[in-house]
């Protein structure tokens, strides 16, 4: 199926959220072990409040989540550090080949679809200068859920105005990647840290380490997004896992 237009999740796709450790530095010599215990609450609050139906913006999601990492790794901080370390949310830095990618995938539309809010989008696009590079920003605060609800993925045919299955969703989220391809879409998994498939019974179309390991031109039938460092994922066969 020909590729019609290209769907990018954000935060670990675009922009790297572990970009946040020197800030965390000011309240902890080890700011890795907070970086990832505060992206590991951020995602389950948001699970959590699709599930219960209790929507709060994914402003509010992550200073929970913050709040917590600090509690739990035994940390102090004082309020003008939360502030700052929440500030860092909004200028992360993207990827290395993130701009190029983008740009050589013109002129179809490219849109980012996110769990983040408007004002967080609107920020790191901004301070990373994508936007040119982008058609549409999309946030999850349209339809009041976060991913992996349905109501989210629907929202990039609607702004595109593109079938699902004629647009290309690329994530570094296995999760995500489930989400999306269980909706409909062709999916790319942008496996940066090299992790295993979830066991949820759909699988990306294809895998990729970087944005960039891609062909410039074909459906992905053909290459798109595949590379030599690329691995294609077939379906397995029945009983083989």
């Amino acid at each position: 199926m020909p590729v019609r237009g290209y769907v990018f999740d954000a935060y670990g796709t675009l922009f790297d959220v572990h970009s946040i450790v020197e800030v965390g530095r000011e309240i902890t010599v080890d700011p890795q072990s907070l970086s990832a215990t505060w992206r590991q609450k951020q995602l389950e609050y948001t699970w959590l409040r699709a599930l219960m139906g209790q929507y709060e913006d994914f402003w509010t999601v992550t200073e929970a989540a913050l709040r917590y990492a600090i509690r739990r790794l035994a940390l102090t901080a004082s309020e003008a550090q939360i502030r700052r370390l929440m500030d860092a949310y909004l200028s992360l830095a993207c990827f290395p080949e993130v701009k190029a990618a983008l740009e050589a995938l013109a002129p179809r539309p490219r849109a980012i679809l996110s769990n983040g809010s408007p004002r967080m989008l609107e920020a790191a696009v901004a301070s990373s200068g994508l936007g040119a590079h982008l058609d549409h920003v999309l946030s999850v605060d349209a339809v009041k859920t976060y991913k992996p609800s349905p109501r989210v993925y629907a929202l990039g045919p609607q702004a595109l105005g593109v079938a699902a299955k004629e647009l290309l969703f690329v994530s570094s989220n296995a999760w995500d990647v489930a989400g999306a391809k269980a909706f409909g879409y062709q999916v790319a998994w942008c496996n940066r840290t090299q992790a295993p498939e979830e066991e949820l019974g759909v699988r990306a179309d294809f895998m990729i380490s970087r944005l960039d390991h891609r062909r410039r031109s074909g459906p992905p039938s053909s290459g798109e997004m595949i590379t030599m460092k690329t691995t294609s994922c077939p379906h397995a066969a029945p009983g083989a896992r």
